[in-house]
């Protein structure tokens, strides 16, 4: 995508970030001024459609009135305490959660990594106290393509280079096995496994949606050995895959979820881990904190999140709406497209090489007002905030037709 040349706000905005801003992100050379819906403008009032939704941060799109709503009126009484103190949105947010959940207890932390590193803290915990484990000798059994994260922890057990090279030594413990099978998941548990930790759908790396069944005999393999299903539903979670958790598009419940981004609504950074007592209670005072977590801003907006997914509304309109996106780009399959795979509103879409790279097909859509993401090369990552019409879908779709043959 060409940068314009006059001197925009925009190029003087990009200017500013390459002088002093720490080159871990290539973004697209768009920048976004507001939003509101599915859409957003950028600097110079040019309106796109927003395809990534934060990468699932945004389920319900920008600046959804009832959240901001709630964020307001917390503004205006008091926004941090520390966990040193009690607040009286806390308790509210996590039994509300905790419902959702269908669990007992919930850890609030702030990004999708903390709450990452934090089940990994508690399945190792539980291993040692409960299941009596060896000290230093619990294993996680993963999978390859996983992420859950950019931790030195969590790169160490991840098989993308690009997270992974030139930041070890990294911590033992993991073993990985091909996502998808379960056979070979269920050989990799021994004795000294404390739990199993992986994506009901592998979203980094491409919307990968594992076999049927799958979940259900990774649930089978964790109870046969008396290990945990650490569930990451931290981008596949609160009705992005058309239902509340996409475990349950199997009818499996795993004994953690670890979620995160739709969580804080697209205002605050808000995880949490979520289990039963006899798992998430092995934790004791001082073990594991934050200054942020559980903050009262951030459970007035998370509140309101679950009582927004309780209706059940935003997980149909995920759904309707992924079987409408579904239709449209499946009739793009040999004109430039060589595979799609969808779940709820989310969707990967494998790009024909001789079209080009997912990159510069995310650069043409761009110059045509539509904004998603490439991954993995010849991935386009497509994930609407679920407020989208299917009219717009419909309208991206055809941009991105025309961007195919380009």
């Amino acid at each position: 995508m060409n940068m314009p040349t006059l001197d925009t706000a925009s190029v003087r905005i990009i200017a500013a970030e390459k002088d002093h801003l720490a080159r871990n992100y290539l973004p697209l050379p768009v920048v976004i001024a507001s939003g509101e819906g599915a859409w957003v403008t950028d600097a110079e009032g040019k309106r796109y459609l927003d395809l990534l939704s934060a990468y699932s941060a945004l389920n319900f799109g920008h600046r959804h009135p009832a959240l901001l709503a709630a964020a307001t009126a917390q503004l205006g009484r008091v926004t941090l305490t520390s966990r040193a103190f009690h607040n009286d949105r806390l308790g509210a947010f996590a039994t509300a959660l905790a419902e959702l959940c269908g669990k007992d207890l919930v850890l609030p932390m702030n990004t999708g990594a903390e709450a990452v590193e934090t089940a990994i803290k508690v399945a190792r915990a539980w291993a040692y106290r409960v299941k009596g484990v060896a000290q230093d000798a619990a294993q996680i059994v993963v999978a390859h393509g996983n992420f859950h994260g950019r931790t030195t922890t969590i790169v160490g057990f991840s098989d993308d280079p690009s997270a992974r090279d030139d930041f070890g030594p990294y911590p033992p413990g993991f073993v990985a096995v091909p996502y998808g099978d379960a056979a070979a998941l269920d050989a990799a548990i021994g004795p000294d496994t404390a739990a199993v930790l992986i994506e009901p759908i592998q979203g980094e790396a491409g919307v990968i949606i594992p076999p049927d069944g799958y979940l259900r005999a990774v649930r089978e393999s964790c109870d046969r050995h008396g290990v945990l299903f650490i569930a990451d539903e931290i981008q596949s979670g609160l009705g992005r895959a058309g239902t509340t958790f996409a475990c349950d598009r199997e009818d499996v419940v795993p004994d953690v979820y670890v979620l995160g981004k739709a969580l804080g609504g697209g205002i605050v950074p808000l995880s949490a881990v979520v289990a039963d007592e006899a798992v998430l209670g092995v934790i004791r005072p001082g073990e594991h904190g934050s200054t942020f977590g559980g903050n009262p801003l951030a459970c007035a907006v998370g509140l309101q999140v679950v009582e927004m997914l309780a209706s059940g509304e935003f997980q149909q309109r995920a759904a309707l709406l992924g079987e409408h996106l579904a239709g449209r780009l499946d009739g793009l399959v040999g004109h430039g497209v060589t595979a799609v795979r969808v779940a709820g509103l989310w969707a990967g879409v494998d790009i024909d090489p001789a079209r080009g790279t997912a990159r510069e097909v995310a650069e043409r859509l761009a110059e045509r007002g539509v904004l998603a993401k490439d991954t993995h090369g010849q991935t386009l990552r497509i994930a609407p905030p679920l407020v989208v019409r299917a009219t717009e879908l419909d309208w991206a779709v055809e941009q991105l037709r025309v961007a195919l043959d380009a």
